[in-house]
């Protein structure tokens, strides 16, 4: 039986993988989800001697199911190649109490290569089946590490154009410049004189406009996303969970059974929502620790059942949490429900109405499957130094945040369950942040701190930002937030 993919604001909005794919973003506002969860045959016992290549094939093949196997085959051969610096993929680093999942070894080192490299092959794989020969406008806000990576999939793409906004003081300068540098034709990257959520919220706007949807279609045109929000971008991000317990398998860390934690730093959601999909298929998990920066909604959710959005939004320096509206989170709150479309919707349209709503579980069982915890700025940089004194290892901030909130929470708990943090970037996306928590002293400049990583850690500087500082800036519209349709209207030209 093909599985159903529903909106969490329709029950009547109903789609196939493929289509939940093409769409992106449900007309209605909402997030295509798995009304039920495919049975997934995990034999940990062969899976701890699969390659990533082999694990991705068993998940996708269960989650898209309306796939061919030659279909994805195809999706997967072209994805997980030499894009990636290790034949693994996803490194799982053994350090002092706790297992890094490195998921930074792709094009643009940080976790969103995991699935924005298949998304492209995904999405035009899917155009086909659907037999849509309408231009594919990939629309999406970025934090910092998708649009880079999602550019880097679609550049040149046939039949697409990608166009990506992001925060303009809210990124790293390394970041900033691996999305202004991209090069290929229908790639389009505009700054916002805003913060993530603005862009995130104006995104939604104009998929969810139907004038705008009407002038793009009269042109054959249509929007597709790839944010999180996408189930495309989502369901590839549950194999690394799987493949990560195969590694510890293998290793020798646990038996087969056993339970794990994992701890994921966290701003959308979209990726501890992956391993929680990963522990209904079948992966044990003991607990799944959702680790947030000082913008910290997610903590106070899970801690109080209230979402409040009306806070201070914190620029800090693990920019790709900067986040107050945590998109993905709706679809747990939809599980969290029953799959009560019209309750969720309510739930949604307070959010943007008064700022805030208040959770009434119908399955708490789910919600005790997580714990919650934030870092501050200070415990992030000493995280990143404890971790370098004890390891010789070096930490994003990203990663530290959720390393930090993970050794409070083994204080807080005792629970002494084998944990993997989810590593989501490369310190080299942010070496003045790194080399400042391990040596005490500001670089003054990002490029002189990647120098001085490469001295400290002695890992290779990435391609990614090897040659970065001279690479051509192509990209150099800035626009307010309310002039993001306007932008968008021009590039198409519709």
């Amino acid at each position: 039986m093909t599985l159903v993919y529903q909106s969490t604001r329709d029950t009547n909005n109903k789609v196939t993988a493929s289509q939940a794919i093409l769409q992106g973003l449900a007309t209605d506002g909402g997030l295509f989800t798995p009304i039920s969860l495919p049975e997934v045959n995990l034999d940990f016992n062969q899976l701890k001697d699969a390659s990533y290549q082999e694990v991705a094939k068993i998940v996708l093949s269960a989650f898209l199911d309306d796939f061919t196997e030659e279909e994805l085959d195809y999706c997967i051969t072209n994805a997980y190649d030499s894009k990636f610096d290790t034949p693994a993929i996803a490194s799982l680093v053994d350090l002092t109490g706790q297992y890094n999942l490195e998921l930074f070894h792709g094009s643009t080192i940080a976790f969103k290569d995991m699935a924005l490299s298949i998304l492209p092959y995904l999405m035009t794989t899917s155009a086909k089946k659907q037999g849509v020969d309408n231009k594919i406008v990939i629309l999406t806000a970025t934090s910092g590490d998708t649009g880079k990576a999602a550019m880097a999939g679609f550049a040149d793409v046939p039949g697409t154009e990608i166009i990506v906004f992001y925060p303009k003081d809210g990124v790293s300068k390394i970041q900033e410049l691996q999305m202004t540098t991209q090069t290929g034709a229908n790639t389009h990257v505009i700054a916002i004189d805003g913060n993530f959520d603005d862009a995130q919220t104006n995104v939604k706007a104009m998929f969810n406009d139907e004038a705008l949807r009407v002038k793009l279609l009269a042109q054959k045109t249509q929007f597709s996303s790839a944010n999180s929000m996408n189930i495309g971008r989502l369901v590839p991000q549950v194999v690394y969970y799987v493949y990560a317990y195969a590694q510890l398998i293998k290793s020798g860390a646990i038996q087969n059974g056993d339970q794990v934690n994992f701890t994921v730093p966290t701003g959308n959601f979209g990726n501890i929502l992956a391993a929680y999909y990963a522990s209904q298929i079948g992966v044990p998990v003991g607990k799944l620790i959702c680790a947030s920066n000082e913008n910290n909604v997610l903590t106070d959710f899970f801690n109080t059942g209230v979402y409040d959005k009306k806070r201070e939004f914190k620029v800090t320096t693990s920019p790709s949490m900067d986040i107050l509206v945590s998109s993905n989170l709706e679809r747990l709150i939809f599980h969290l429900l029953g799959n009560d479309a019209e309750a969720t919707k309510s739930l949604m349209e307070a959010l943007v109405e008064t700022g805030e709503y208040k959770l009434q579980a119908v399955r708490p069982e789910i919600l005790e499957l997580f714990d919650a915890g934030y870092a501050t700025e200070e415990e992030t940089a000493a995280e990143i130094n404890r971790v370098y004194k004890a390891d010789n290892y070096i930490e994003d901030p990203h990663t530290a945040v959720a390393s930090a909130v993970y050794t409070a929470y083994k204080a807080k708990t005792g629970d002494q369950r084998p944990t993997v943090i989810a590593s989501t970037a490369s310190p080299y996306k942010f070496p003045r942040v790194a080399v400042e928590a391990v040596t005490g002293k500001d670089s003054g400049d990002d490029f002189k701190a990647v120098q001085e990583l490469h001295d400290l850690s002695g890992v290779a500087i990435p391609k990614a930002v090897d040659g970065l500082e001279t690479a051509e800036v192509r990209h150099k519209t800035v626009v307010a937030v309310a002039q993001m349709q306007d932008a968008v209207e021009k590039y198409l030209g519709v």
